[in-house]
């Protein structure tokens, strides 16, 4: 019987229960609604939605299921138990096997069978029998369980391999070897299997082995292919010299075969010998235990805290930064090692630091794109800067847990067509530029997610006491993620070290350590992270202490609005909550050009200082404002102009419109050095409706509307792993409701394809009926060869011919002369 048809009776027959949970674990398979339980069968059997499932399985449920896939062939109907499961599955037992063949039955990936011929003999009725669904062969690879493929498959995949088989079997023959001579390809292959099919075999054919074989062997217990410079010419030459290296010497023998100039792979029957006769040995249901070091908790929090303080200082030095001076554009995208350097000096942070937070600060919305210029600038009305410090930590954190980019690998060298693009367009480097595609990782909010579970789970587990905390690395993430979702751990590898280093920055860890803000947002509890960071995070300081020699001590961490202001009339020195600004005519000299006054600079002095404002500096400050302006030079791009006095006024005060470096030159008439189409475009998300005069296109005529929008924040919501249970119950409903037995739609389309398939690993035919042009359907016997690209080649006994069909004009498969089952 065909699988998805035997798996489409076996979920039908579940409860309700069953099936909620089903979906909830594999939430694609009613996305959209399956019409009946064929076509829902045939989604469970799609190599996508397989593959997506296989993602969320352990370390010993893969074992399972790769071993029950290489013990089992869905071509004839072959099953196992888990009994016959346990011979080739070292240290594991019939109580271990068995759930979890219950789980992977109850997630749609192996369905119930008949036992196989011979079952009853051996008085093994009672027990339960699987089989995987068809499409687990396609997503598991070639290399189940790390074991290479048979030497007959071999033989019939690998020409050159087969072109010397023989000649090497003789050899072995004529050497002593107890191998039987062959006068085939197919012949020699068989011969190689049985000479190597025990481990006692092959253990006598390594006592002769040149040293360090074994230790090469070693390599490929986790992995059958691996990497050997000239394997092609080396497999040619017979070694009949006692010194050969320990390849060579396996290439001699066959006990490693050559796949191209620079690869060669372990046959399967050699790899299960070199394991003791298992296909997996090493089984445990237990993940493994890193060997962790330890920090004290007070030593977390305090590191955890002013990481976050110095995060969001220097978010508020680069926010000043960019809106002094907007951030270019490459033409290929992002922004320029020099863009970055410039910003990285006048934040005095490290450059990889430095293009971390600007990822964090885009991805944030603190920047965004101008489209029209090419640069990076801070758009209008940005709520996060009048936050609280704790809301504004919240921001950072939800944007960061949903964005799809990964802000670490910037800086990292570029791999893939992305390097090969830039090397034929001679873009300007190798490595990935700061908010640019290349950083770019539409699964990043998963692996974020489940590292935060991960470092809560290993956190938890290691039972800190005595006011210690576990210190956790990349390593034993790694290794506990490689147990939890092996099947994702190369999508880990490349972004758990910089996520770890993230997380450090936003104060998730600290010394080391998961902090008690990242146990609580692995949680999803975001407002017992507020409470924490509320309780224990410095309030921001909102003095300083102006000294006689030019220069501003801020004694903590100052609130962005002050912070920001000074760096307006001031120079900031040095690094750290204790920030240094310096006065001088130049600083002081670009306060005024952005319209400030003496009184008013002198007034804020006064406000925010905890000293008396010192007379060299209240000097400099009046005597640079008394030769300031006397000419003045200016350019202007457009002009606005508006009846209303008042919302020329309202606009002028503004903080939406900085960015447009609006003068009021007349009660009507304000100047702008953005272009009219810029202003237009501002004034609009502002809530205004300009018009914009295209007879003379440097006005703006502006009319009022509504009132300025303020900006939205960020919600973090951690992905859905389940659908909502109304959904479920209407998917259902949908599937109990009564229908013809035959298949139509989407899961008629899967069995023609599941029997195709088949009948091309069987070298069987198949009856198919094909419509023409013409809409006129004939009934043929043919025999199918490939399927590929929508389309089927098949070889005609009759005609003695080979032609191509377009499978969407064969309206139904079946094998030749089998009735419909």
């Amino acid at each position: 019987m065909s699988l998805i048809r035997a798996l489409s009776k076996e979920l039908e027959a579940r409860s309700d229960n069953s099936l909620r949970a089903l979906f909830a674990a594999r939430p694609d398979l009613m996305s959209p609604m399956a019409p009946d339980f064929a076509a829902l069968a045939a989604r469970a059997s799609a190599r996508v939605s397989v593959q997506r499932a296989l993602e969320r399985l352990n370390k010993p449920e893969m074992q399972v299921l790769e071993t029950l896939h290489l013990c089992t062939n869905t071509d004839t109907g072959h099953s196992a138990s888990a009994a016959g499961l346990k011979k080739v599955i070292a240290g594991a037992t019939i109580a271990a096997i068995e759930p979890i063949l219950a789980k992977l039955q109850e997630l749609a990936l192996v369905h119930r069978a008949e036992p196989p011929a011979g079952a009853a003999a051996h008085g093994t009725t009672r027990q339960r029998f699987y089989l995987p669904v068809g499409s687990l062969r396609d997503v598991i690879g070639i290399y189940p369980a790390g074991l290479g493929r048979s030497y007959t498959e071999l033989v019939r995949l690998q020409p050159a391999f087969a072109q010397r088989v023989v000649h090497l079997v003789a050899e072995l023959h004529q050497s002593g070897a107890g191998i039987h001579a062959a006068s085939t390809p197919m012949d020699a292959a068989l011969a190689l299997q049985r000479w190597t099919s025990s481990p006692e075999s092959v253990q006598e054919i390594l006592a002769h082995a040149p040293e360090r074989t074994r230790g090469l062997l070693d390599k490929f217990g986790s992995w059958a292919m691996g990497a050997v410079p000239q394997a092609q010419r080396r497999a040619s030459v017979v070694h009949e010299n006692a010194d050969v290296g320990p390849v060579d010497w396996l290439l001699a023998r066959g006990l490693l075969v050559p796949l191209d100039a620079a690869h060669v792979e372990l046959p399967h029957s050699v790899g299960i010998a070199l394991r003791g006769g298992a296909i997996v040995d090493h089984f445990t249901l237990a993940p493994p235990v890193p060997e962790l070091g330890s920090t004290s908790a007070a030593l977390r929090r305090n590191a955890a805290m002013g990481a976050i303080a110095e995060t969001l200082r220097l978010t508020g030095e680069l926010l000043a930064a960019v809106r002094e001076q907007p951030l270019a554009t490459l033409r290929s995208g992002g922004v320029g090692v020099r863009e970055l350097k410039r910003l990285a000096e006048a934040m005095r942070y490290g450059m990889h630091e430095t293009a971390v937070l600007l990822e964090i600060c885009a991805l944030s919305g603190l920047l965004r794109l101008d489209v029209d210029t090419s640069t990076w600038v801070q758009p209008p009305s940005l709520e996060w800067l009048g936050l609280p410090r704790q809301e504004q930590w919240l921001w950072l954190v939800n944007a960061w847990l949903a964005s799809e980019r990964a802000p670490s690998l910037v800086g990292q060298p570029l791999t893939g067509p992305a390097s090969t693009s830039a090397t034929h367009h001679g873009t300007a480097g190798t490595t990935i530029n700061a908010l640019s595609a290349e950083a770019q990782r539409p699964d990043a909010p998963v692996v974020r997610r489940r590292i935060l579970e991960i470092l809560d789970e290993l956190t938890v587990e290691a039972g800190a006491a005595d006011g210690r905390a576990p210190v956790l690395n990349t390593a034993a993430v790694m290794e506990r993620a490689e147990w939890t979702q092996p099947r994702m751990s190369r999508r880990f590898s490349s972004l758990v070290r910089g996520i770890l280093q993230e997380a450090e920055l936003l104060g998730l860890m600290g010394s080391g350590a998961f902090t008690q803000l990242g146990s609580a947002l692995a949680a999803g509890q975001p407002e017992q992270a507020m409470e924490i960071l509320g309780e224990h995070l410095p309030a921001a300081v909102s003095h300083v202490l102006l000294q006689a020699d030019l220069t501003a001590v801020a004694p903590g961490y100052l609130a962005p609005e002050i912070s920001g202001k000074l760096l307006l009339m001031a120079d900031a020195e040095g690094q750290g909550p204790a920030t240094i600004y310096r006065f001088s005519g130049d600083s002081v000299r670009r306060a005024l050009d952005a319209g400030h006054d003496a009184e008013s600079l002198l007034a804020f002095l006064r406000e925010h200082s905890a000293t008396e404002v010192p007379q060299p500096l209240e000097y400099l400050v009046q005597d640079t404002a008394s030769r300031h302006g006397r000419l003045r030079v200016a350019s202007s791009a457009s002009f606005i102009q508006s009846d209303d006095e008042s919302a020329i006024a309202d606009l002028l005060n503004g903080d939406g419109t900085s960015v447009l470096g609006l003068v009021r030159i007349a009660p009507t008439v304000l100047t702008s050095t953005a272009s009219p189409r810029e202003v237009a475009r501002v004034l609009r998300g502002l809530g205004l409706s300009p018009t914009l005069q295209e007879s003379e296109a440097a006005v703006v005529r502006l009319k009022r509307t509504t009132a300025l929008p303020g900006s939205a924040r960020p919600l973090y919501a951690a992905p859905r792993t389940a659908p909502p249970d109304d959904d479920v119950d209407a998917q259902i409903a949908v599937l109990r409701q009564e229908r013809p037995a035959e298949a139509t739609g989407e899961a008629s389309a899967q069995l023609g394809l599941e029997t195709l398939h088949k009948a091309i690993r069987l070298k069987q035919a198949v009856t198919m009926n094909v419509v023409d042009s013409l809409g006129n359907s004939n009934t043929e016997t043919v025999v199918p060869v490939s399927v590929s690209g929508g389309r089927v080649r098949v070889f005609d006994p009759g005609k003695e011919t080979e032609r191509v069909l377009s499978i969407h004009r064969i309206i139904d498969v079946e094998p030749a002369g089998e009735l419909h089952k």
